[in-house]
């Protein structure tokens, strides 16, 4: 039975992902950002929907230009995110080499970074500071890289420098992904040589899949130092998610 619910979710899904395509296409070029971020929440909301994910959100977005800084568990967490409150990612380049789905994103205001060359996070952390000081809300993963949920990778600061050097509230979130029979589900975890077929596919065949998503009180980055941020914004989350104390910031 679960076979058929996934066929019939992953079908649906793709029909919604074409959906997505004809408004970047034909209604995005004629809208102003605050209206696509709008419209971008509501279709990952749907996506969420269809997919089989139920959300659970707590905690107050801050309005206005905010960093959102969370743990990374899954390609899910761009749509919870969003969902609740539309922003602007930061997302490793790979991304933009994704068929369709690649431009889709690029298309929601993504700004792409080549984790690989040290240099090219200096170009992103100007592009986060002018997003920033536009008013735009920008959302990183400071982990660089997916978790199973159960614990947090340490956090790279070099991001986080953008909001420093704008002075800009820094939000964190903590995101978890429970099911039926777990609290911290592996079905939402998108690491190691998982495709990111068999991750769609696990996640339309889970049972009771639920997406908590905890927004955390907002805290002035005024004169910090980023690696103490990093490290600050991290013990935030990990005691959010009860998860292991943090060690030490990348």
């Amino acid at each position: 039975m679960l076979r058929v619910v996934g066929v019939w979710r992953v079908l649906r899904g793709i029909v919604h992902v074409l959906a997505g395509a004809l408004l970047c296409a034909f209604v995005f070029p004629f809208l102003k950002t605050p209206q696509r971020l709008h419209r971008v929440g509501r279709w990952c909301a749907r996506m969420l929907e269809l997919l089989g994910v139920a959300l659970h959100a707590s905690g107050t977005p801050r309005p206005g230009a905010t960093l959102l800084v969370a743990n990374h568990v899954s390609w899910l967490d761009i749509l919870v995110i969003n969902a609740v409150a539309p922003a602007r990612f930061v997302s490793k380049a790979d991304v933009r080499a994704w068929p369709l789905l690649g431009w889709l994103v690029a298309c929601g205001g993504t700004l792409f970074i080549e984790r690989e060359r040290k240099r090219d996070a200096l170009r992103v952390v100007h592009q986060v500071a002018a997003a920033l000081g536009a008013g735009d809300t920008v959302a990183v993963f400071p982990e660089g890289t997916t978790g199973d949920g159960h614990a947090l990778l340490p956090f790279h600061a070099n991001l986080l420098q953008a909001a420093i050097a704008t002075e800009t509230p820094v939000q964190p979130i903590a995101l978890r992904f429970s099911d039926a029979s777990r609290a911290v589900s592996p079905a939402a975890a998108y690491v190691g040589d998982t495709s990111l077929a068999q991750s769609v596919w696990w996640v339309v065949t889970a049972r009771g899949l639920q997406a908590h998503v905890q927004w955390l009180p907002a805290q002035g980055s005024r004169h910090l130092d980023r690696r103490a941020l990093a490290e600050r914004l991290r013990e935030n989350i990990a005691q959010a998610l009860g998860a292991a104390p943090s060690n030490t910031a990348a």
